[in-house]
């Protein structure tokens, strides 16, 4: 069990860094995504997005727990050299001067397969880069993980129900934060047949195989359409019973899910009362580094039935080779 609760001061910084990540991400979506950006499918605007969410984040963790490391998924390197200008509008976005917005993205270049530590957190600065482009959903995702087990997350998802913090800790429930700074808990929905479940999955088809997931529905007697949402906004609409059932299956041979992508979204579910595990049904494994080495796939459930739904995906999907 952690030592952590809702009241730490773990969760009040994380808490505090996500919404402030997730206000520049709307600042930077108001400013820059424009019809013309679109048009030319120019990703500048969520570049700009990612880069100043992770400096926030990182600069805000820094500030009171300067000896945690940081594993995120932007590295300034990228900012340097004939970048001059795109750092300039970073570092605007973030608030900061620019030297202090690259150093503060430095610091989620750790990885703990290379520097073991018994404690980091881990950061998707936007998840959900397609959504935030579309104007759709994406998410802030921070999670911090203690010998190798996920302890805490926060999910800040600016555009779903007008903007809403959803927060986990080991143990201690799941917390939905609105606007007005009032949490309330939440839990999974109390769906016990699977054929009367909804299927969470995402709005790209590349993230996932659609058309096995088409088919493991079938199997599992299921007739409503997908809830279909970019980022770990999947996980939050699990978390609070908006769907059943998330797969993320496979779509190509030795792909290995990055941490961040998921450490948020996990402990949201299952802290809400349901279940996550990899196709095979093994526990996600975040002691691998900055990846789930050990883990293929993702399947999100209410906890009903979830060996049900493990047992349709090894019945009808193949691990692509």
């Amino acid at each position: 069990m952690s030592r952590l609760t809702h009241d730490s001061t773990e969760m009040k910084v994380a808490l505090d860094a996500v919404a402030k990540a997730a206000e520049v991400c709307r600042a930077v979506q108001a400013d820059l995504v424009t019809a013309g950006t679109l048009e030319k499918k120019d990703k500048s605007p969520v570049t700009v997005a990612d880069f100043a969410s992770q400096a926030v984040v990182c600069d805000a963790i820094s500030k009171i727990f300067p000896g945690d490391p940081i594993v995120g998924e932007e590295d300034a390197a990228d900012l340097r050299g004939d970048q001059a200008a795109l750092a300039e509008k970073v570092a605007q976005h973030a608030g900061m001067p620019v030297d202090a917005a690259l150093a503060a993205i430095d610091r989620g270049n750790h990885d703990p397969s290379t520097k073991p530590a018994s404690r980091y957190w881990t950061l998707d600065p936007i998840d959900g880069t397609k959504g935030f482009l579309r104007g759709q959903q994406y998410a802030v995702a921070l999670g911090l993980i203690e010998d190798g087990q996920v302890v805490l997350g926060v999910l800040g998802c600016p555009n779903l129900d007008g903007g809403l913090l959803m927060s986990a800790v080991l143990g201690g429930g799941t917390r939905l934060h609105t606007a007005d700074g009032d949490a309330h808990p939440v839990t999974v929905s109390a769906t016990e047949d699977p054929a009367d479940a909804r299927f969470c999955e995402s709005v790209e088809s590349g993230h996932s195989d659609q058309g096995a997931s088409a088919e493991i529905a079938k199997s599992l007697g299921i007739t409503a359409e997908p809830y279909r949402i970019d980022s770990q906004c999947k996980y939050a609409a699990v978390a609070r019973g908006d769907a059943d059932i998330y797969l993320r299956l496979p779509t190509r041979a030795g792909y290995q899910e990055k941490i961040w992508d998921h450490a948020a979204g996990m402990i949201c579910v299952t802290e809400a009362g349901g279940t996550v595990t990899d196709i095979a049904g093994k526990p996600l494994d975040f002691a691998k580094g900055r990846t789930l080495a050990a883990n293929s796939g993702i399947i999100a459930t209410n906890g009903e039935f979830h060996d049900r739904v493990v047992a349709a995906v090894q019945a009808a999907f193949t691990v692509p080779a």
